[in-house]
Order: C-alpha cells, then sequence, then structure tokens
C-alpha cells in the first residue's frame, strides 16, 4: 500500500519544489558576484542552473495533479536573479494567475517543438496575441505577467543556447573539427561538466529542448523574446543578461557561419537597446554606474563577435544601413563610458580583433580610435 497524503510521511512535490527552489537561491545569490570575477565559478555557476533546471523537469511527474503547472516558470518566477540583485517579483498575486500559466505554457510549447512544425507560428502567434493584449491593457499587474514570465522565457532559452552550442562543440572536439588551443580550452570545460553526474545529460536536456537542438532557432527566439520585452518597457533585464553571456560570446566567435549571423542580429539589437540605459536625468547615480557596467560587459563579451562574424553567406546579415547605425550606436556608448582606462581597454579588444579578420572591414571604429588617443595624449599633457 502506497503512502497516503494524509500520513506524516507525505512530503508533497510543491513542499519539495519549494526547498530546492530556497537552496538554489541562496547558491546563486552567493555565487553572482564572485562568478563575475572568476572562471571557474561563473562556470559552476552555470552547472547549478542548468541543474536545477534539467531536475525539475522531472517534479512534475511525481504529481499526477499537477500536469498543467510549468515548474521552470515557477523557479525563474521566484528564484531567478538579475545581474542587478533585483529578484523578480509579481503584484497582486499576477504571477500566479491563469493568464500568466497561459503565456507561460505557449512560451514553453513554442520553444519545444520544431519550427518545421504546422503549429509552431500557431503557438508562436498567440503567445504574441496574449503579450500584446496583456500589454494593451495598460494595468500594472498584466504589464507584471509580461515581465515575469518573457524575462524566464529569455533567461531558460539564452541557457539552452549556450548547452546547445557546447554540445555540438563537444561533437566537433571529439571528431577533431576544432583547433589544438580551442580544443584544449574546451575540453577543460568539458572534463569539469563531465565530473558532475548529471553535466553531460544537463547539456543533452538544452540542447534538444528546443525541438531537434537547433542553436539558430534559440537565437531567434531570443531575439523575438527581446523584442517582446522590448515593446513592453523591460528589455533591461534581457540586455542584462545578454551582457553577462561572456561564455556564450566566446563560443560565437567560432560558431558556423548561420549561427553567427543570427547572434549578431541579436547583437545589434542588445547594443541599441543598451545605448540609452542609463542616461535619465532622474536616475540616481547607483544606477547609471550599474548601467554603465553592463555596457562595458556588453562591448567586451560582444564585440569580437562583431568583428569577426561572416557577413552571410547568401545575402548580408545586416544591410549597409543597419551596419553604419551600429557602428554609430558603438561610438556613442564607448565615448561615454567615464573613464580612459575603460575605454581603452574596449577599443584595444576592437583593434585586436579586427586586424587579425582578413574577411572583415567592420565594424569600423578608425574614429573613435583616434579620438580616444587624442584625449589620452591631453591628458598626459595636463598631469
Amino acid at each position: 500500500m502506497g503512502v497516503k497524503e494524509g500520513s506524516p510521511t507525505f512530503i508533497p512535490p510543491l513542499l519539495i519544489k519549494n526547498l530546492l527552489t530556497s537552496i538554489f537561491v541562496y547558491a546563486d545569490k552567493s555565487l553572482l558576484s564572485l562568478a563575475q570575477k572568476h572562471k571557474v565559478l561563473d562556470l559552476l555557476r552555470y552547472l547549478l542552473l542548468t541543474s536545477f533546471f534539467f531536475l525539475l523537469r522531472l517534479l512534475p511527474s511525481l504529481n499526477p495533479d499537477d500536469d498543467h503547472h510549468d515548474g521552470t516558470y515557477d523557479v525563474l518566477k521566484l528564484s531567478k536573479k538579475n545581474t542587478d540583485g533585483h529578484v523578480p517579483t509579481t503584484c497582486g498575486g499576477s504571477g500566479d494567475s491563469s493568464i500568466a500559466r497561459a503565456l507561460s505554457q505557449l512560451l514553453s510549447i513554442m520553444n519545444e517543438i520544431p519550427v518545421s512544425s504546422r503549429k509552431y507560428e500557431v503557438v508562436r502567434s498567440l503567445a504574441d496575441r496574449v503579450i500584446e493584449e496583456n500589454n494593451r491593457e495598460g494595468f500594472h499587474a498584466l504589464r507584471e505577467v509580461n515581465r515575469t514570465v518573457v524575462s524566464a522565457a529569455f533567461a531558460k532559452t539564452l541557457a539552452q543556447l549556450e548547452a546547445a552550442i557546447l554540445e555540438e562543440r563537444a561533437v566537433e572536439a571529439e571528431s577533431g573539427g576544432v583547433g589544438r588551443f580551442e580544443y584544449g580550452r574546451l575540453n577543460r570545460v568539458l572534463k569539469a561538466v563531465r565530473s558532475f553526474g548529471i553535466g553531460k545529460a544537463v547539456m543533452r536536456e538544452g540542447a534538444n529542448r528546443s525541438g531537434g537542438g537547433s542553436a539558430e532557432k534559440l537565437a531567434a527566439e531570443l531575439l523575438w523574446l527581446g523584442q517582446k520585452l522590448a515593446g513592453c518597457g523591460f528589455v533591461e533585464e534581457a540586455v542584462r543578461r545578454w551582457a553577462a553571456a561572456s561564455k556564450l560570446a566566446w563560443l560565437a566567435v567560432s560558431a558556423e557561419p548561420r549561427l553567427q549571423g543570427s547572434l549578431v542580429k541579436l547583437s545589434a539589437f542588445m547594443f541599441k537597446q543598451a545605448k540609452d540605459m542609463g542616461l535619465e536625468h532622474d536616475a540616481d547615480e547607483d544606477y547609471k554606474k550599474e548601467e554603465m557596467q553592463t555596457k562595458m560587459q556588453m562591448l567586451l563579451s560582444w564585440l569580437p563577435l562583431l568583428c569577426r562574424a561572416s557577413n552571410g553567406t547568401d545575402v548580408p546579415v545586416l544591410s549597409i544601413g543597419e551596419r553604419a547605425e551600429l557602428e554609430r550606436v558603438l561610438e556613442e556608448t564607448i565615448e561615454k563610458l567615464e573613464e580612459e582606462e575603460q575605454q581603452e581597454k574596449v577599443l584595444t579588444l576592437w583593434l585586436q580583433h579586427f586586424t587579425y579578420c582578413s574577411s572583415s572591414d567592420w565594424p569600423n571604429l578608425h574614429a573613435s580610435y583616434a579620438r580616444w588617443c587624442d584625449a589620452s595624449r591631453k591628458l598626459l599633457l595636463h598631469q
């Protein structure tokens, strides 16, 4: 005879979820600040995050009556921290509402089924309709539903994209498809991942959750989710996560051309969205400093991809006008970095990758480099 729900030894799955969530939040909070400074801790935090998502996928099977509830959304809503240390909250229980669960389910299904399915566009259009109608109503509770659910979907898809690329690179490494130096770095990462019992399973879970494990599909969905957040006025959360995705940026530099093209489009969108963040006159100094750090982080992470990415196989990834606009955005962002050392670090990185890539002359930041040299020269003479 099985253990009944009313018996003292019965542990409800919801209690298990809450307990695991509390542990996850504490661990993530402890590692967040250190992970930005130490690669090993950044890897450990990534493993904790992906392992937790993988474990959470198993929990609904413990409770047959809870099949309608999306566990991944619950965890992200309750525990997923932004890079600014803010834990998303909901107003008036909107995060536990039927409309929030409906949107979460739509985004989850869209994430799982392949693009080739005739149902994909149906589900995506339904999700788009729910987001737009929530935003159009103008109520804070409905806007919070959009912010919480779509931000959670963005974070989840970003983690899946990293896992999908890592899995593809693992196959390439084992077949000798990457260079010796890069293979050495990747092999160390893979060994660290596989030292955890479920590391390989977690990577495969992240790669396969998109319906065929298409990294290009995940990148396209990230762009769509970012655009939805921008339309609702909450793109800052996506920008911070994209800026902090340094490991993904490193993998992107040597990704296959079609995937690089998708990531260039996504990076261009994020740079444009980040340009005016923290420049509001009524923003406090701490917020402005935080946003400036985000911009610095994004430049250091994603400039190498812009310099080295393919221009496209059949058609250009960005049009001539889009490329010129992004160059202006990059120049303006670099010039607004407050410290000369920060500008030097960014421009040195740009020059290194720009000069070593013979197949591309973009982005052209010569004017920014010249202005920085003039400013540095004047600073030296005034000291």
